[in-house]
């Protein structure tokens, strides 16, 4: 029967490999998502792209002088974040990055006597900032990793309402910028007033004439909104590009230290089984030996053959199964 020590690294082999099977399945699945989530960004990329072109289009025809949502405030006194993280672990640092990082400009415009408020969107992130005492106005849940139109819409009427009404005077964005499956990059950008810039046109060349109807300020004030939308659920859908990847490599890496940790319980239970073994042979040895002493006079017949047996069974030993 093997001893304590043996039974100890089987068990640990045995839930080790256990463990690498879910994280090599967890880390499959999120390979096979994330060409998915490129082609969703994809997909939402030429949305954005028109509805700048119509902006800039009123922008030419007059519009954009009064737009709330173009206004700066004279005195900044409070910054709202809007913090995008994941709902779920196992990626690695994708959600502390992120949260560290507005957590730090936060703090930053709090030493310059600035206000800030908060706005989630992930449990990790709701999670995080309510345990440390923060104030949050607003959390938005359960679809990090598969977020919708809506969910955009949602957000971004709660951030803009607040910002119209002068509960904020400026909105952070921070989120993790997908570049591509190896490498992602955590920005905190301005998110509202949006940038005056999206008013100048793309070209000097030759541009359509258009008439508008209502006037071009009103359309602009009606697409403003639509635009902010667009722009953060952009956002989410590089945050949830970058989750896949961010867990793909985390996954990859606990499969692989997996593997290691086999090898070495491996090894180590072979150590203690062939020393369990040689123990073993050694009180064989010893038991004869104190036979054939006992009777000193006569020949032992049990003890010569218990000599034998343990030598037959030495030289039968395959040192590569120990």
């Amino acid at each position: 029967m093997p001893g304590g020590k043996e039974r100890e690294l089987r068990r640990r082999i045995r839930s080790v490999q256990s463990t690498k099977k879910i994280t090599k399945a967890m880390e499959l699945i999120a390979a096979s998502r994330i060409a998915k989530a490129q082609q969703r960004a994809d997909a939402a990329r030429p949305y954005s792209e028109k509805l700048t072109e119509v902006i800039r289009n009123l922008a030419a025809a007059g519009a954009g002088g009064g737009s709330p949502l173009l206004s700066e405030h004279p005195d900044v006194r409070t910054v709202a974040y809007v913090v995008i993280a994941a709902d779920r672990g196992l990626c690695g640092a994708y959600n502390g990055n992120v949260i560290r990082a507005a957590e730090r400009s936060m703090n930053r415009l709090r030493g310059e006597g600035t206000r800030t408020r908060l706005v989630t969107v992930g449990k990790k992130a709701t999670s995080y900032f309510r345990f440390r005492g923060w104030d949050i106005d607003a959390s938005f849940e359960g679809f990090a990793d598969q977020p919708a139109y809506e969910d955009a819409r949602r957000i971004a009427e709660f951030v803009v309402e607040r910002f119209e009404q002068g509960d904020y005077d400026k909105v952070e964005l921070a989120y993790t910028q997908f570049l591509s499956v190896a490498t992602q990059r955590v920005v905190v950008r301005r998110f509202v007033p949006l940038d005056p810039a999206i008013l100048e046109t793309a070209s000097d060349g030759p541009s359509a004439d258009y008439e508008f109807e209502p006037n071009p300020q009103e359309i602009l004030d009606r697409l403003l909104p639509r635009y902010a939308e667009a722009r953060l659920y952009a956002a989410l859908l590089d945050g949830a590009a970058s989750f896949l990847a961010a867990q793909q490599r985390a996954m990859k890496s606990a499969t692989d230290n997996a593997e290691d940790l086999i090898v070495k319980y491996s090894r180590a239970m072979n150590r203690a089984r062939q020393d369990s073994i040689t123990t073993e042979i050694m009180e064989i040895v010893g038991g004869a030996e104190a036979l054939r002493a006992a009777r000193s006079g006569g020949h032992d017949l049990m003890a010569d053959h218990i000599l034998m047996s343990a030598d037959v069974l030495v030289d039968s030993l395959d040192p590569s199964r120990l």
